[in-house]
């Protein structure tokens, strides 16, 4: 889910943080890319003719088909991409998990009852939402990427927050993913529909976290505090509050606990044992590999490795898979020119980090001058 209603707002409130560009933009770039969000969009592909990819043996090929011409059209757009997999959910998690788990109970529910009617239209909608990555799924498309050259890593935990630590890092210039939350766990940029279909040609938008906080007049503090009240994966949100409400409570009061102390609970009642501080806690401290641990190598690809997996065993065409690897080829070697505003421009992360620190230092400095209006506290009596 990510943040509930966080593009709407950036739109609305910080409209210049947001950049709509062509893929060729990104030429040169290197980019983290949520694996498991491509994986659920690859699986829920459906062919003009209603069934799903598979092989001849009946078995799903979808997630690999997508992950294949993907990764290949960004190569030909000049991009370098690294794939992170989610590792195990942070325990927080698991409220979301269980209404996911119930969510998915009506599916069937409801699919049963289109298949009984006859529905197929309403039967392929409840089809997709029962739509599940496998373990099985994951490992073959890991190993799919390994054989292209493409760096795979695998985060202890949130595919999202370790996408992000790479950006604050440098390694990356942005993260590829639908899920807004990247930018609650501080990734400079956020690419949305760089991983959508050509022949839908959704123009990609990118968020900058900088303009975002610059634009909002919001310290980083505030802006997870606000992402916590719009409605994130780790806990409930206060009810009867919606996006313009929460922006303005967050603008007036600074963070959750002077919120609660502030508004009238009968009227927009918190939930009970709000674990919001915990939730805080999770995106200001994710649990995610060290950046220094992670090394970040394209190779050449293994031709002859990828032709046996995709079509011996796989039953791709080799003709077309042969043909994309050449295809791949040349673009790798028209792709080793460097973006000349690289030289020229502070980068992203530095700007980010530079004004997440000279809003909390702006704070500190109101809270200073704010103290000596009082005067000077007067002496004790003898």
């Amino acid at each position: 889910m990510g943040i509930k209603g966080l593009s709407q707002v950036i739109a609305d409130h910080a409209p210049s943080a947001i950049k709509v560009q062509e893929i060729k933009a990104f030429f040169g770039r290197k980019v983290a890319i949520d694996a498991s969000m491509c994986l659920y969009q690859f699986l829920i592909a459906i062919r003009q003719d209603g069934s799903q990819m598979q092989s001849e043996d009946g078995e799903t090929t979808s997630h690999l088909m997508g992950m294949f011409y993907r990764t290949i059209r960004m190569i030909d757009n000049g991009i370098k991409p690294v794939y992170v997999f989610d590792g195990k959910p942070p325990d927080m998690k698991s409220g979301e998990l269980e209404k996911r788990t119930e969510r998915r109970a009506e599916a069937e529910k409801a699919l049963t009852e289109a298949k009984e009617k006859g529905d197929a239209k309403e039967a392929e909608k409840f089809e997709r939402r029962l739509v599940k990555v496998t373990k099985q799924q994951n490992e073959e498309v890991k190993q799919l990427l390994g054989l292209m050259g493409i760096p795979v890593v695998e985060a202890p935990c949130e595919a999202e927050a370790q996408c992000a630590n790479l950006v604050k890092a440098g390694k990356v210039y942005g993260t590829a993913t639908e899920d807004m939350d990247a930018l609650t766990f501080g990734s400079c940029v956020l690419l949305r529909h760089l991983l959508a279909p050509e022949a839908k040609k959704i123009p990609i938008k990118e968020f900058h976290l900088a303009r975002v906080l610059e634009e909002m007049q919001l310290t980083k503090d505030q802006f997870i505090d606000l992402c916590i009240l719009l409605g994130c994966d780790y806990c409930g949100t206060i009810r009867g509050i919606g996006p313009k409400k929460a922006v303005e409570l967050i603008k007036q009061h600074k963070n959750i606990e002077t919120v609660l102390e502030n508004i009238d609970q009968t009227k927009y009642p918190p939930p009970a044992d709000w674990p919001y501080k915990r939730a805080r806690e999770l995106f200001h401290e994710p649990e995610v590999m060290k950046c220094d641990e992670v090394e970040l190598t394209w190779k050449d690809p293994d031709v002859e490795g990828i032709v046996k997996f995709m079509c011996g065993e796989k039953n791709f065409s080799e003709d077309r898979i042969r043909s994309a690897m050449v295809r791949m080829q040349k673009s790798r070697n028209a792709g080793t020119q460097g973006r000349i505003d690289s030289f020229f421009t502070v980068s992203s992360q530095v700007k980010c980090v530079t004004v997440a620190k000279r809003k909390a230092q702006e704070e500190v400095e109101k809270m200073k001058k704010g103290g000596k209006k009082s005067g000077p506290p007067k002496k004790k009596a003898k």
